[in-house]
């Protein structure tokens, strides 16, 4: 039998045995906190319950889990259980606001009793704004997560040395388990990403495969008939010449114009013109067999592919597509009595590449179409029936279509303010084959086939293009464009160079359009009418060539004009032939008489441009200030030419 113990021995072994209990509370909590990480769906129910059994375990008024964001600016209160924790949970601070930032920069707790191993000016800060807090940090196994906080006792008194060590045993046993989880959480985030982001590709695929299917068929297609563009016409006909060529067979190109299908156009208007076209084509796609590939070009021209077909063939054929027409059209309550003019090629006789094919077509077409027969085939001789003036106009079309005109601009000089005020767009044309083609030689087959319409409105956008661009450049210029006679008669025009202005929100003050003596002239009453309509959208007028024609001046002073620009075969000899320098004067009096400003052409010399500064010219334009420069050219030649600035005129002519 043992003999009893004295008080004090059961004393110590009630105490050990609270303590053994306490031990085995905590770890069936910490077990607890570890399967609430493991098992609950939210981390952010389980840091919940974490807070609430620290709360429970410390005693304690307020329990949080501050956790810093990944760039470790902040950190966001993830849970808190206790007084405002409703409030508390989910804001978010900078790290330097509170003891968050303490405890991340040195990576240990905190509580009142860190306060003595602080230097006196943090000890006394601290003092201040702490109050009764412990803070612990969260640590994982790679990252500082971080931290638990205990605020304020329930009965008020200090958090004891106890406290924090169990707040720091709570934190090292659940840290691990955090982030974990958090990684778990981070994981199913990303995989849910993932499979949205995978979805949202497929979609986007299948939707760009889409795309990329009506891109391709209307990069070959032509919109309105449906029928394959000119793209795909060349492609055709490439492969019917390496089958015909494997073959040592023949095959045939057609071309069709319609006739007089402008009329219709101008008179109708384009909706009743579209939709003729579209009959126009299923007329031909009916006439036509299988293997043969029919097109649309562009405006009222079609082609036809014949692979396998020699020029008897190619007659039949076209016989039936002329024939298709036969019958009238009726569209709209109207009937129209259309008719072809048809050109054919054959492989290898007229051509052994789709170009030569095409051209060959083209001049045959031409020829039908001038000799009023309806089809014809393309013979050598159509090229000597008036030399180049078919294959010009042929590449003519196809540079105009593939916008190969480019625009070349010659700076005008302003002789009041001594700087370059505008410039003049001039056309260029460089010939694959023949390289540059000289304006002289190339303007009036425009003007001859009607091409010249489409060709100046080309031009014009392209100025408009690049004045935008010199906008850009700080460079508001005016510019002058050169009008044909056929744009004068053409009532589309006004409304045609309006769509252009509006697209690129240009100021129509900025553009001089430029129009020859004898192109106004030609119609007086007409031109009035036309230039007037221009005038009030803004449009400046000048008349070009000015003193080679014979204008009325009764028309003249009738007419809204800006300028008159006075010919160079006045001003060339100017300074040494007194009889042009007397009608340069009286045409320099005319202008400004009629309240016009005027511009001399073709200076070339100093001495001719003094005279002209003496005569009160107002602009000029020659050699001696520039050349026709390229885009570029001309804006190198506006940011580094002493013309382009305020100066004293230079004492250099043009030939030095």
């Amino acid at each position: 039998m043992h003999p009893p113990l004295d008080s004090n021995t059961r004393n110590q072994i009630r105490g050990l045995e609270d303590l053994l209990h306490q031990k085995e509370a905590q770890l069936a909590l910490l077990t607890e906190i570890a399967e609430i990480v493991a098992n609950e769906e939210g981390l952010d129910t389980a840091f919940a319950i974490i807070a609430e059994r620290a709360r429970a375990q410390l005693d304690a008024k307020t329990v949080t889990i501050p956790l810093l964001s990944p760039d470790q600016t902040s950190y966001t209160y993830r849970a808190a259980a206790g007084l405002n924790a409703e409030e508390l949970t989910g804001a978010e601070l900078p790290i330097e606001v509170g003891l968050c930032g303490w405890v991340l920069r040195h990576r240990k707790p905190w509580w009142r009793g860190t306060l003595e191993s602080l230097e006196e000016n943090e000890r006394n800060y601290w003092e201040k704004k702490a109050g009764n807090i412990i803070l612990v940090p969260l640590v994982g196994k790679r990252h500082f997560l971080g931290g638990i906080a205990a605020i304020d006792k329930q009965d008020d008194s200090n958090f004891t040395e106890h406290d924090l060590e169990l707040l720091v045993m709570f934190s090292r046993q659940i840290g691990l388990a955090v982030e974990n989880a958090m990684y778990v959480e981070e994981l199913q985030i990303t995989t849910e990403r993932m499979e949205a982001y995978r979805k949202q590709l497929e979609q986007s695929i299948q939707q760009l495969a889409k795309t990329n299917e009506d891109l391709e068929h209307l990069a070959l297609h032509d919109p309105l008939t449906g029928l394959p563009n000119r793209s795909l016409v060349i492609d055709r006909v490439q492969q019917a010449i390496l089958t015909a060529r494997r073959n040592q067979k023949p095959m045939a190109l057609l071309m069709l114009d319609l006739d007089h299908f402008k009329e219709v156009n101008d008179t109708l208007g384009h909706l009743v013109g579209d939709k003729l076209l579209i009959c126009v084509g299923e007329r031909f796609q009916n006439s036509l067999r299988e293997p043969d590939t029919l097109g649309r070009l562009g405006g009222d021209e079609f082609a036809v592919v014949l692979p396998r077909a020699n020029q008897k063939d190619a007659l039949i054929v076209a016989e039936k597509l002329r024939d298709a027409l036969q019958h009238p059209i009726d569209i709209d309550q109207n009937s129209f009595s259309i008719a072809v003019s048809i050109g054919i090629s054959i492989y290898p006789d007229h051509g052994s590449d789709p170009s030569s094919l095409l051209r060959s077509a083209d001049i045959a077409m031409y020829v039908a179409k001038r000799t009023r027969n309806e089809f014809s085939v393309y013979q050598p001789e159509y090229d000597a029936y008036n030399p180049d003036h078919f294959s010009l106009l042929h590449d003519l079309r196809e540079a105009i279509r593939q916008g190969e005109i480019s625009v070349a601009f010659q700076p005008i000089f302003d002789l009041h303010n001594d700087t370059v005020t505008g410039m003049e767009a001039l056309a260029r044309w460089h010939h694959p084959e023949m390289g540059d083609i000289p304006p002289y030689e190339f303007i009036p087959i425009l003007e001859q086939t009607g091409l010249i319409k489409a060709f100046t409105l080309q031009i014009l956008e392209k100025t408009i293009e690049y004045c935008m661009y010199c906008q850009q450049h700080d460079m508001e210029l005016k510019v002058a464009v050169n009008l044909s006679i056929r744009n004068l008669r053409d009532d589309k025009f006004p409304e045609q160079i309006s769509e252009i202005i509006s697209r690129y929100s240009f100021n129509c003050q900025q553009m001089i359009l430029e129009i020859t003596e004898s192109a106004i002239m030609h119609n007086p009453k007409h031109s009035l009418g036309m230039l007037k309509h221009l005038d009030e959208m803004g449009l400046k007028l000048s008349v070009d060539d000015f003193g080679t024609g014979y204008s009325s001046l009764n028309y003249l002073k009738r007419l809204p004009l800006n300028q008159l620009k006075i010919d160079r075969s006045f001003i060339k000899d100017m300074a040494k032939n007194e009889d042009d320098a007397m009608i340069v004067r009286s045409i320099i009096e005319l202008a400004h008489n009629l309240g016009l400003n005027t511009v001399a052409e073709g200076v070339e010399d100093k001495q001719t441009l003094e005279q002209l500064r003496t005569l009160n010219c107002d602009m000029v334009q020659g050699y001696l200030v520039s050349r026709p420069l390229s885009p570029d050219g001309f804006l190198h030649f506006m940011t580094s030419s002493p013309w382009a600035t305020r100066f004293t005129v230079p004492l250099t002519d043009a030939d030095d």
